[in-house]
């Protein structure tokens, strides 16, 4: 009896401790964004005396907004970054679960294990080893920087390896053959059988790799910096360089430019949240 309350005891303790671990580790992660709802509707120099005040000495503003999207040129800004990450994330979806399902469903070709290896090695090369050579290549001699497709090309170039991984082990796991040979028994070419047979069945999938790409897509800045110099191309993180004065800067507008480029990639993790875990999952244990 009194091994068991001594267990329930310890166990109870070390439920309490994970608690308050985790309970410290989300505050430490939510204290950011906190600060940047309670700053985004103060003035600067309320923003400058308390930042850690709910409303300002000034009282509640909203003008932050307005002159943020005016200085940032927001419509042009957010029209990019929406191009760009919506088109590279389709690209990398549709490449790397067509790539995926090829590899899965010819284990015999050397090319593919070949290509497969290579791609998991790629992802170890941090792009910042990258960055000379890119610029050189593609600005120097090729001359295709300034262009939305070049920053889309290469979106997709460096995410594919990541996607194919998470494709590989979601059709490898879960999409069984007899699928696959039902369709061609009913006269299904590869390309239907993919399209209408495995690709519906990686909705999780989908949305795990949609969800990440797209955050790093909307929220990068070194790749486009280095490839878009024209404003009327500048996305979201580029054009917030624009409240960062010499001498001065504005905090309040920042708060605001930040905040409106956070808030569609939220819209969309509330929207796919629940395939998420499943898509991470989903290729983590071998059939």
């Amino acid at each position: 009896m009194l091994d068991n309350e001594r267990a329930a005891r310890q166990k109870l303790i070390s439920k309490v401790v994970m608690w308050i671990i985790l309970l410290v580790l989300f505050v430490c992660f939510i204290f950011p964004f906190v600060l940047v709802i309670i700053n985004v509707f103060k003035t600067k120099a309320d923003i400058t005396s308390n930042p850690l005040a709910l409303i300002g000495a000034h009282g509640f503003t909203l003008k932050n907004f307005p002159e943020a999207m005016k200085k940032m040129n927001f419509g042009r800004v957010f029209l990019n970054s929406a191009i760009i990450t919506t088109s590279a994330t389709v690209l990398t979806i549709l490449f790397s679960s067509m790539t995926a399902f090829v590899m899965v469903r010819n284990p015999k070709w050397k090319i593919c294990s070949i290509v497969f290896s290579l791609m998991i090695a790629s992802m170890v090369i941090p792009f910042q080893v990258l960055m000379v050579p890119l610029v050189s290549v593609y600005g120097g001699t090729l001359g295709v920087l300034n262009h939305r497709l070049t920053l889309i090309l290469l979106h997709v170039g460096f995410s594919v390896s990541m996607a194919v991984f998470m494709f590989h082990g979601a059709i490898k796991t879960n999409i069984p053959m007899e699928l696959e040979e039902a369709a061609t028994i009913d006269g299904c070419s590869r390309w239907q059988t993919w399209w209408k047979v495995v690709f519906p069945l990686l909705k999780p999938t989908i949305a795990t790799v949609a969800i990440i790409n797209a955050m790093a897509y909307w929220n990068d800045y070194l790749l486009p910096s280095l490839v878009l110099t024209k404003k009327e191309l500048y996305t979201i993180p580029i054009a917030t360089q624009a409240f960062y004065g010499t001498y001065s800067t504005d905090i309040g507008l920042v708060m605001a430019a930040l905040l409106l480029a956070m808030l569609p990639i939220l819209i969309l993790y509330v929207f796919l949240q629940r395939y998420i875990v499943e898509g991470v999952t989903s290729g983590a244990v071998k059939g």
